[in-house]
This record gives structure tokens, C-alpha cells and sequence, in this order.
């Protein structure tokens, strides 16, 4: 067997930014592996027989090229959150990113966190998701249902959140059920709009093929076929979030996700979601993956702002 392994870039710029300023980005790689990587014009390559360390090598190169390709950046910050997010056992697994038929682009986790949360969305048919803003958790879960919608896995997806708002309720909103409840779900449009092209989501939504309902609509329902996606579970009463559970049928996915700290139910109302977690605990066919501070990738600023209410959150 050839101990040299070599990749072929599309040109020496993209080498350029592989590398880094200073080959700082190349040293992060060397490290890593734990092997020298070699430079000539528009390859990269390295000495090794270990078919691991060969996948992990390409895996990586493959990673940093896609970011270059769709964001432009290649600083040392993006190579750090690639490295951190696998492992020698993952990187080449298929359960390490999230591709949908038809996306715009492959969707890599961030942090190891996120990298847990792809893999649980793969093997378990119930996942609850439970970290604070900006953690990926939401988007994430979007784009996993798309990937099982668009690889015909199943054959539909239904978005609800529990409505909890002060001083306004649903009745009192204009428009018909959908307008009413399409602004609590933004975020989850906002999410599936940076997987999918508009004119995509566009047709699914009107299809019915994209369901949107207030999670009270859940009760009496037998979900079948079809990913759930529960979002601001925190914000379910226990009585809710049972009676959301037990719609689960026949070829079914829920994904729940959450933000514990960010509870907008009256005083003295226990949340559904915390409750769940407890009695739901030791269900090993149950995934449930906590993320934190340190998997908020949406800005550095976020980042430091759930920190420091964490900090404050400790100290009382």
C-alpha cells in the first residue's frame, strides 16, 4: 500500500485559504491528526498506511472547502469548530452531516454537541433537544425533517409550538388559523429557508406537504409518516406535553426541542418539558441531548450574552 496520500484542490487559492494565514489553519489539521501535511501547488497530501487517519484527512479537507464555498470563510475560528465537532471514530460517518435532496448545501454540525444531536435525530425516534439560544438545536432539527421528507422517508412534516403569549391570545389574532399560528413559527421558516430554495418550501407548504398547527390541534391526532417538530417545549404544561407524546404512530419521528431557561408559563405552572425529561430519563429508545454556551455558533456576542445570564443565573 502507497503510504502518501494526496487530495487535488480546484486551484492554489483555495490551498491558500485552506491553509491560512501564516499556515495557521494547516498547523490546527497537523495537530489534530497528528501526522505532517505537505503542500505542492493545488495538493495537499500526507504520509501515512492508517486508512483512519487517511478518512479523517479527507473528511476535513472536504469540510473546509464547502465552508469556502458557501460562506467564503476559511479563518481559524471555522477550522477549530470542524476539528472539535468529530472524532476519530466520526469523522467519516455518514450520521456527521446532514445532506437534503435538493439543499443548498451540506449541513455540518458546529460543536461536538451538535454532532451528538445529528446522530441522535439517526437512531432514535424520539429526541429532545434542550439548549439555549443560538445553539443549533431548532435549525438542526429542520434540517434532518427536510433530509427524511426529501428522501421520501416519510411523507409529511407538521411544525406546532405551544402559544403562550401575555396579554393576547390566538382567537384574537385576524386571519384564519395559518396566518394566526405562521408567526410563532418563524423561526422554524426562517430555518427551513436556509436549507431549502423559497420556491421548494414554497410548494410543500401549499401541498400540505408542510403542516403548521397550534399544539392544542394535536389532541385526538394519530401521527403517522410524518416528523413532529415541537419547538419552545419549555413553554408545554405537563398535561400538554403528554397528550403531544402519546400522538406518536407508525412510522413517526419527534423532534422536541427547547430551551429550559426560558420559561414563559404563569407562576407555579410546571413545565412539560422538564417534566418529560425526568420521567423519560431511563427509556433508552428516548435520545436527549443537552447543548450549552459553548455550542452557540449564531455570533460570539450570543455566546457571551447566555453566559453571563448563566453567571448571573448561579450566583442567586
Amino acid at each position: 500500500m502507497d503510504s502518501q496520500f494526496t487530495i487535488v484542490l480546484p486551484d492554489s487559492g483555495v490551498l491558500a485559504q485552506i491553509c491560512g494565514t501564516n499556515d495557521r489553519n494547516l498547523q490546527l489539521i497537523e495537530n489534530h491528526l497528528g501526522v505532517p501535511v505537505f503542500t505542492r501547488g493545488n495538493e495537499l497530501s500526507l504520509e501515512t498506511e492508517d486508512v483512519n487517519i487517511r478518512e479523517q484527512f479527507k473528511f476535513i479537507i472536504d469540510r473546509i472547502v464547502d465552508e469556502i464555498s458557501d460562506s467564503g470563510e476559511s479563518g481559524t475560528d471555522m477550522v477549530v469548530s470542524i476539528l472539535n465537532a468529530g472524532d476519530s471514530n466520526s469523522f467519516n460517518s455518514r450520521e456527521n452531516f446532514i445532506s437534503i435532496p435538493g439543499g443548498k448545501s451540506r449541513i455540518y454540525p458546529k460543536t461536538r454537541n451538535q454532532a451528538e444531536l445529528i446522530s441522535a435525530f439517526r437512531k432514535s425516534e424520539l429526541v429532545f433537544a434542550c439548549g439555549p439560544a443560538g445553539s443549533g438545536k431548532t435549525f438542526l432539527a429542520v434540517a434532518e425533517a427536510l433530509r427524511l421528507l426529501l428522501s421520501h422517508k416519510v411523507s409529511k412534516i407538521i411544525l406546532t409550538r405551544p402559544i403562550v403569549e401575555a396579554g393576547e391570545s390566538l382567537g384574537f389574532l385576524p386571519g384564519d388559523l395559518q396566518e394566526k399560528v405562521n408567526p410563532y413559527l418563524r423561526p422554524l421558516y426562517d430555518s427551513m429557508n436556509a436549507c431549502i430554495a423559497h420556491d421548494i418550501m414554497h410548494r410543500l407548504t401549499e401541498n400540505g406537504i408542510i403542516e403548521t398547527a397550534p399544539l392544542a390541534y394535536m389532541r385526538g391526532r394519530s401521527l403517522n409518516n410524518c416528523v413532529v417538530i415541537l419547538d419552545e417545549a419549555q413553554n408545554t404544561t405537563v398535561e400538554q406535553m403528554k397528550m403531544f407524546l402519546t400522538r406518536m404512530g407508525e412510522n413517526s419521528r419527534v423532534f422536541i426541542t427547547g430551551d429550559i431557561t426560558q420559561t414563559d408559563l404563569p407562576k407555579r405552572t410546571p413545565s412539560g418539558l422538564l417534566h418529560a425529561l425526568k420521567v423519560l430519563a431511563d427509556i433508552p429508545e428516548i435520545s436527549i441531548i443537552n447543548l450549552d454556551e459553548t455550542d452557540v455558533v449564531r455570533s460570539e456576542l450570543v455566546r457571551k450574552i447566555v453566559q453571563a445570564y448563566q453567571n448571573e443565573q448561579e450566583c442567586q
